[in-house]
Formats: structure tokens, sequence, C-alpha cells
């Protein structure tokens, strides 16, 4: 056992038990607590990615930080690490950017890919207790879901088009679900709060996989739109622009849920318009809850 002090009365205490006693330079206390500094820093201003894993090593009495090679001295990760240096604590093991961490599920995420049977490309619209929603287009109940790791997700347990054009897909195998919806960069990703009906003339997004984040106006409501398929009923219009893929993705105003991407005509380089199916029906077709921050 390690201690700061082998010659005292604590000691021989442990000697007593028939542990062998080693000398360290420092004691537990201290080495939780330059580990706890550096996860408070973490948590307030987040860590460096080059900085991979930290933890306190009672064998060599040291705060160990695993860093990307050739990162070791970068001014991010020297500032990061300041507080284990001073201490006179800190060790740095160096490791191959193949070795970053990540973990083996995902979220789901609103505009994101999902593939329908191996092969068509979706895009997720909202996460609901137990899956997400999407649009009924995209695959029949029973169809098998792979993410855009390839990953299974799931299946469609719910669809229904034309008519409507809604779907919800059960998900598991590690697969959790999250109340935001994708920025693409081209916003920060937004977190869904709600599912408050935006009226017409209001300012609405659309995120998917295909053509990512734009923005336009709410034009109509409950309008009847005859596809080649048949007409689907009750949606919502917009004269923002989408592309094949984006199906099934997010339309949103502010952080409240408005629905899932349908069709349309047109494209993101002319411009068109696009319609949604209301996300409050689905929730309430199939007695669902929508994941909210």
């Amino acid at each position: 056992m390690g201690l700061t002090d082998t010659g005292g009365a604590a000691a021989d205490s442990v000697r007593s038990t028939g542990a062998t006693v080693v000398r360290v330079a420092h004691s537990a206390r201290a080495l939780d607590a330059t580990k706890s500094t550096l996860d408070a820093v973490a948590k307030a201003d987040g860590a460096p990615s080059a900085v991979q894993s930290w933890h306190v090593d009672p064998r060599t009495s040291r705060v160990v930080a695993e860093v990307r090679e050739g990162a070791e001295h970068s001014p991010a990760v020297t500032k990061f690490l300041a507080p284990a240096r001073t201490n006179g604590l800190l060790t740095i093991n160096s490791v191959a950017t193949a070795q970053r961490p990540q973990t083996f599920a995902a979220g789901t995420v609103g505009g994101d890919p999902y593939y329908i049977n191996g092969n068509t490309r979706c895009s997720i619209g909202f996460s609901v207790v137990g899956g997400f929603v999407s649009a009924g287009h995209c695959g029949t109940p029973g169809s098998s879901v792979v993410g855009w790791d390839g990953s299974a997700m799931g299946s469609f347990a719910g669809s229904s088009f034309p008519g409507n054009d809604y779907s919800y897909i059960r998900i598991g195998n590690g697969w959790w679900t999250v109340p935001v919806v994708l920025g693409w960069g081209t916003v920060s990703d937004v977190l869904v709060r709600g599912s408050g009906v935006a009226p017409v003339g209001s300012s609405i997004c659309r995120s998917g996989s295909t053509t990512h984040w734009h923005c336009g106006t709410v034009l109509t409501q409950n309008e009847t739109v005859n596809y080649s398929q048949g007409s689907v009923y009750q949606l919502t219009g917009t004269n923002v622009c989408a592309e094949p893929g984006d199906s099934g993705g997010s339309f949103i105003t502010g952080d409240q849920a408005q629905g899932v991407t349908s069709g349309g005509w047109g494209n993101c380089t002319n411009g068109g318009q696009t319609w949604f199916q209301p996300v409050n029906e689905i929730l309430s077709t199939y007695g669902l809850t929508l994941v909210t921050a």
C-alpha cells in the first residue's frame, strides 16, 4: 500500500495486516483533488480534443493524461493540464490518433440520415420516447433501419402513405433518443422544447440529410397535396427548398417542432416549395411522446 509517511503509526497499522508499505510522493487526497480540478475545467470550458482522457494512477502517485501524439506541447493542452503540472503530479502518455475514444452507439438527431432495408435514404424527423418519427413514404411496417454509421437502429413500427405521410420507427441496439435537430454547421444544433404550431406567415427552418439546413416561411396549413401515388391531406406548405433524401427531416420554428418533410417541387439551387406533415398529428395517431429538452 502506498503512503506518504512510511514511518508513522498509520504505516505500522497497515503493516500489521500483512500488507507491504511503499512510500509515495503524493497523497490520494492531493491526486484526487488535482484530477477533480481538471474535471471542473472540462465541465466549464471543455477539454481540448487532443486530450483523450485523464486519471489518477495510485501505483505511480501521478495524474496521467492520455494526449494525442504530436499535441503534447500545444498551447491548449498545456493550459488545460497546467493544474497537474504546477502541482508536480502530471504524467503525459502519447497515444496514436487511431486510438481516439468514441462511443459505440448514437443518438437520434433530427436531420440525420437513416437507411431503409439497407439502401433507401431518408432523414430523421424528431425523437420520441422509444424511437423517432419520419415520413410515411420512406418505409413500411417491419422495414429494417440502419443509422448513419451503418449500425442497426430498429424498424418501422407504423407507417401511413398516401392519405397521410408519417411513420414511427422504434429503435434499440444501443441507440438512444435526444431532443436535438442538426444545424449542419450553418447554425448551432437546436434543442427541441415543444411542438407549438407556428401560424401562416411564421419563419420556419428545415434540416435534412441531403441539403442540410434551409429556412423560409409557412405559406399554408391543412393543404391537400396530390402526389403521383395519391393525395395526402392536412399538410403544411412552405417556401423552403428540399431535395431527395431530405424526406422525413425536421421542420422547426425556434425550439418548437413543427413536422416532418413530405415532398415538394424544385431544389435548393433554384428554389421551390416543400410540404410537411404536422408532428402533433403523428404523436396523436401513434400515442407518442415527443422527447424535449
